[in-house]
């Protein structure tokens, strides 16, 4: 059973890693240590900031079986299912999980069993009709042919509960999301509508695109933890709200936007600027329903001395069937319900005053009742499915209740 694993760190603005430390498990722990050449350069940065310091010694999770910036790097829900299939093995521990979720993962940390040397990201591609069969046959439990081992490759990095996988070109790295058998409406399409009406409301967003692959739809979102050089690709340290806050995922219920401001204005670059723009997402959300707004949907860029919000990510109006609705984090005074009025309750801790709070809700509320329309086509989504979410979760009349 393999008991140890070495970590390697892309260090901003470079195109090759370098040795970082080493997790060792015990007792059902993972105990990080960093290494002594790690600590001796000049340009060495801290995995984080507060719970793992650049100093010597072991450092201890607080809780649960890893610190939350190593649980970042491992995969989620459908990462695992991914590797449950290729591992084939009877007991899949963390270190399994770590070690084998590839070595295009998400943000800039990579975990493998040599301290040797890093392997080269596997030049194999998968096309996308590959990527979708292989999804679909893993989503239905079925076996997956030796055809689609290429494929299967590029699922088990990415994080989240929906079927995904990494999509490359000639200039850029993509996730591609896939619809689900599952769904009770069109997940994909609905997500594109809410990113691409984001962007209209000054909300940062990355490049994306809708194709069809096999009578299914992928929605393809840009990377922005990957920067294309001439040099080669760079890679962007990346930590998860949830691993901000200083939370276990046993915890995510105890996450809150209000925290995240005081995060930004101690670590922040521009946290004026930063804490107005989680505002306006934080608005955003509610007006669109999109009530999936969990911590683990939120990230910052670490680059060794300041947080900086990453593009939003993961913003989908999601069916209502009644008025009242909550937000995965705590949002206000009135803790996570889903209103205007609880969204402004606290405009202060934003650096927002009451007016300029209440200026840039009735600037989304006006844009988004003027674009929907527009959004809804962009996303091909036909008028029933574009009136369904209009009546249901787009500007719900259940969010301006006093």
């Amino acid at each position: 059973m393999t008991s140890e694993a070495f970590v390697w760190i892309w260090f901003p603005d470079e195109t090759k890693p370098v040795l970082c430390g080493k997790l060792q498990e015990n007792t059902g722990e993972l105990q990080f240590y960093y290494g002594k050449s790690y600590l001796e350069r000049k340009n060495a940065i801290s995995l984080d900031i507060r719970e793992m310091p650049l100093e010597s010694g072991v450092f201890r999770p607080r809780f649960g079986e890893m610190h939350g910036v190593i649980r970042d790097a491992s995969p989620d829900a459908w990462g695992r299912r991914v590797l449950l299939y290729r591992l084939n093995q009877r007991t899949v521990t963390e270190l399994d999980y770590l070690i084998n979720a590839g070595s295009d993962r998400i943000g800039a940390l990579v975990m493998t069993k040599s301290s040797d040397h890093y392997p080269s990201k596997k030049t194999e591609t998968a096309t996308i009709d590959q990527l979708v069969e292989a999804a679909e046959l893993i989503e239905n439990g079925q076996p997956l042919p030796d055809t689609l081992a290429i494929a299967l490759m590029h699922g088990s990095s990415v994080g989240g509960a929906r079927p995904k996988a990494l999509l490359y070109d000639n200039q850029s790295s993509w996730i591609a999301k896939f619809s689900s058998t599952t769904d009770q409406y069109p997940v994909v399409r609905s997500e594109l509508a809410a990113m691409w009406l984001a962007g209209q409301c000054q909300i940062h967003v990355p490049a994306l695109r809708l194709i069809e692959s096999l009578g299914k739809d992928v929605l393809l979102v840009e990377r922005f933890d990957r920067i294309n050089g001439d040099s080669g690709i760079k890679r962007r340290f990346m930590i998860s709200g949830l691993t901000a806050l200083q939370l276990h995922e046993s915890e995510s219920r105890l996450a809150s936007y209000l925290d995240l401001t005081g995060l930004i204005r101690r670590y922040g670059k521009n946290a004026d600027q930063s804490n107005a723009q989680l505002f306006r997402r934080m608005m955003f959300n509610i007006l669109i329903g999109n009530n999936d707004d969990h911590a683990r949907n939120h990230a910052f860029f670490w680059d060794g001395t300041f947080y900086q919000l990453t593009p939003a990510y993961d913003i989908c109006p999601m069916l209502r069937s009644g008025l009242t609705a909550n937000q995965a984090m705590i949002v206000g005074k009135q803790g996570r319900l889903s209103t205007v009025k609880n969204a402004l309750s606290e405009a202060g801790l934003f650096g927002l005053t009451k007016e300029k709070a209440a200026f840039i809700m009735e600037e989304l509320v006006d844009k988004i009742e003027t674009l929907w329309a527009d959004a809804s086509d962009y996303a091909r989504l036909t008028k029933f499915q574009s009136d369904l979410l209009r009546k249901s979760t787009i500007l719900s009349q259940g969010v301006f209740f006093r």
